[in-house]
């Protein structure tokens, strides 16, 4: 069983910046793919960013790409969003994802993960 716990949410102006951490409990945490997904009230959740638990390679959303970075510290079992330039339509609550050791090296398919969090609250005021 692996316990995923995010934090760092909060309300941030438009135009901050948050990072997000998710830390991870598990042995093998290093072959685990990590991702991040939000969900804003009244819509489906969406994928975020995703980083391969191989190489560290890593996808973003279009929404996301060029404004937010994911990475990961093995040494802390931790992995970190972080997001700049925040726009009021970044408002959700954002979730991390750990999917089991596979020879999938990532996946952007909330189904494909097999851990959750609860989840943490990020507001972007305008």
């Amino acid at each position: 069983q692996v316990h995923v716990v995010e934090s760092g949410g909060g309300l941030v102006p438009a135009g901050g910046s948050l990072r997000l951490s998710c830390s991870a409990s598990g042995r093998t945490f290093s072959r685990y793919g990590m991702g991040w997904f939000r969900q804003a009230p009244g819509k489906e959740r969406e994928f975020v960013a995703a980083i391969s638990w191989s190489d560290d390679s890593t996808r973003y959303s279009d929404s996301v790409k060029g404004r937010s970075t994911i990475s990961r510290d093995g040494a802390k079992n931790t992995v970190y969003l972080q997001m700049n330039s925040l726009k009021s339509e970044d408002t959700a609550v954002y979730y991390c994802a750990a999917r089991s050791p596979s020879t999938v090296l990532m996946t952007t398919t909330p189904s494909n993960y097999n851990y959750w969090g609860q989840g943490t609250q990020v507001t972007v005021s305008s």
